[in-house]
């Protein structure tokens, strides 16, 4: 079933079910009442990432919060997207970008990743999680991705999954061509790793060519930034690879 795009979507960390009521949080509540301008009774959209979507109306208002009553349920929950999208933290504005386009291309956890010409060591883990929360809102999805602590390469690294194929973007590929090397992948479960702006270190790229796991693409002839490369590999992983 599609998103309705026709009503105003919130994320909640309650429980949903058929009669809940609840609070709108702060910042939802001034959106409903002074932006969107919503009587009582007006119906809005509600998910929690775990008990799909449901209907709810304006119950009431306080000086603080409006209530919510939690009426029918209009999408059940889908399972999470199992694509570990694993990323360079980039600087502010840029890095919000990213991640919520990495949140609409089906990424399902959102690993940061320190590399050795990564800008920005540690990114705001909260402020990560409330662009995840944004773009699932905007986008209609329900499954929201898991967004995790940021990791030093080596650590991720050795601590990978050998079960799940990693895939990285590598400036350095002899070929600008990147489907022969996704075609021939056999495994189901995936994960993207994209570099920083200024690319892995030799040693780095050393490291991940010599593990059994790691497949390394190329991303066409020309330079991209550390963003638009991101929406790339996953848009090309989607249409060979993945679920698209």
């Amino acid at each position: 079933m599609r998103a309705n795009y026709r009503m105003q979507r919130l994320f909640v960390p309650h429980d949903l079910a058929a009669g809940t009521e609840l609070e709108a949080d702060p910042q939802q509540s001034h959106y409903l009442t002074n932006v969107l301008r919503l009587a009582d009774g007006a119906e809005v959209l509600l998910f929690n990432g775990r008990d799909g979507e449901w209907s709810a109306a304006i119950a009431g208002r306080t000086k603080k919060a409006v209530r919510l009553t939690v009426l029918v349920e209009q999408r059940p929950q889908p399972p999470l997207p199992d694509l570990v999208y694993c990323f360079a933290p980039l600087k502010q504005g840029r890095l919000d970008y990213l991640v919520q386009k990495a949140v609409e291309m089906g990424a399902g956890v959102l690993q940061p990743v320190a590399t050795q010409h990564t800008q920005v060591a540690k990114p705001g883990i909260e402020r990560l999680r409330a662009n995840v929360v944004e773009a699932a809102e905007q986008c209609g999805i329900l499954a929201v991705p898991q967004v995790r602590e940021s990791e030093k390469l080596d650590r991720l690294l050795a601590g990978w999954d050998a079960g799940r194929r990693l895939i990285f973007c590598d400036e350095d590929a002899s070929t600008n061509n990147p489907l022969p090397a996704l075609k021939a992948l056999t495994e189901k479960k995936l994960g993207l790793l994209v570099g920083p702006e200024g690319g892995f270190s030799d040693d780095e790229r050393r490291m991940l060519r010599a593990l059994p796991f790691v497949t390394a693409i190329p991303l066409g002839p020309r330079i991209l930034r550390a963003d638009t490369a991101a929406v790339a590999a996953l848009a090309v992983i989607q249409a060979t690879a993945g679920d698209w």
